[in-house]
């Protein structure tokens, strides 16, 4: 199709010239009500309706509400594919009062021009068609054009001024750009969070079934499936959590997240799984700030797990310990077959988790040892 034709049957070019025709039928009820414009010249009363109208629309764009009814109707009728560009919530402030109100008489005076038009090429038209159809009726396209062709111009215009006057303020761009970084960070979390429960309960699950199928002692495999039950109803418990928090429904509790006071039940899980644990954490969970103890049993989910996974069956010693203001963890197990070398996502998300409260973490090869230590601000961290 020809470009000059092209947006002539587009649905939206229709959808604008019917958002233009919806503001000359309030500057036509302005005209036909006020009494002023009686008995004088049209320039005159043009005049004295415009005033009018410039009065009463300034006086609507002080409702806050007008400025979202606006916006909803310019995105539905002007910008359908893009209406994110044109704002919908209410006039926070003075400033978008004052642009709602140069919108609503941009707007009426625009589509007082484009109604203006629209009669005069309906006379054209009828005027050329005459009562009965003659030459003239070959020249019909021809206003039919133009017209169209204005509203296309028009709608573009009404467009750009909607953009501008009714697109997101800064502070409402602001505002979203804080909640799209904030979910962001959220999905991150709960990444994390699944990445530590799920890969700590399948860590162990996998070790203890293996041990399980080599070993004839009946007492064992009965421990071991004892172990893989326990591990494994915590990390639904975690699922279950992580899932109400994803379906965010309003009537809905989430779990309560285990604290560093839980530890002990990731050492009994590790020992049950065949990896001796040597512990000594001297921090209990009411001496830390909540986000702080959440984070550190985390932290020290996945150290385990990582022991667990790289070095099954060696020992594991762990750390822990508020040293001047700071809480510093540490997990070591024995270096086997090259395992536990860092960069993966485990030591990745750990690292994250670290920053986030505004520690840091480390983790590296020593003395034929994997050690992984960690350091939070406790006074940060509240």
């Amino acid at each position: 199709m020809p470009v000059i034709f092209a947006p002539l049957f587009r649905p939206v070019t229709y959808a604008r010239w019917l958002h233009l025709l919806i503001g000359v039928v309030f500057a036509g009820v302005v005209v036909l009500v006020y009494p002023g414009t009686e008995g004088v010249s049209a320039l005159r009363a043009a005049v004295l309706s415009g005033a009018v109208d410039v009065v009463l629309l300034s006086a609507a764009a002080m409702i806050p509400a007008v400025r979202r009814a606006e916006g909803v109707q310019a995105r539905l009728l002007l910008a359908p594919e893009r209406e994110e560009s044109i704002g919908a919530a209410p006039s926070a402030g003075w400033r978008d009062r004052a642009r709602t109100a140069v919108w609503l008489i941009a707007r009426v005076g625009l589509g007082t021009l484009v109604g203006i038009a629209t009669v005069r090429a309906l006379t054209v038209g009828a005027w050329l068609v005459g009562p009965a159809p003659g030459p003239g009726a070959l020249l019909l396209p021809a206003p039919a054009f133009a017209l169209l062709w204005l509203v296309v111009f028009a709608g573009r215009l009404q467009l750009w001024l909607a953009q501008t006057l009714l697109g997101p303020s800064a502070a409402e761009r602001l505002a979203e750009a804080e909640l799209r970084a904030e979910r962001l960070l959220e999905r991150n979390r709960l990444a994390r969070e699944l990445h530590d429960s799920i890969g700590h309960a399948l860590t162990v699950t996998v070790l203890q079934a293996g041990a399980a199928r080599e070993v004839a002692d009946p007492a064992f495999r009965e421990r071991a499936l004892e172990a893989i039950e326990t591990v494994g109803r915590r990390a639904m418990e975690d699922l279950e959590r992580m899932l109400v928090l994803l379906r965010d429904a309003p009537d809905a509790v989430p779990a309560e997240q285990p604290g560093i006071d839980r530890v002990g039940e990731l050492f009994e899980g590790a020992r049950a799984a065949g990896s001796p644990v040597e512990a000594d954490v001297a921090v209990r969970g009411a001496e830390l700030p909540g986000v702080l103890s959440r984070e550190a049993y985390r932290i020290v989910q996945e150290g385990v797990t990582n022991a667990l996974k790289h070095a099954p069956g060696a020992p594991i010693r762990v750390r822990g310990r508020v040293e001047g203001g700071t809480l510093v963890l540490s997990c070591r197990n024995a270096l086997v077959g090259g395992g536990g070398k860092g960069g993966g996502k485990g030591l990745r998300g750990i690292r994250e988790r670290a920053v986030l409260l505004g520690g840091d973490a480390t983790g590296e090869a020593v003395d034929g040892e994997w050690l992984l230590r960690v350091r939070l601000p406790v006074r940060l961290a509240g």
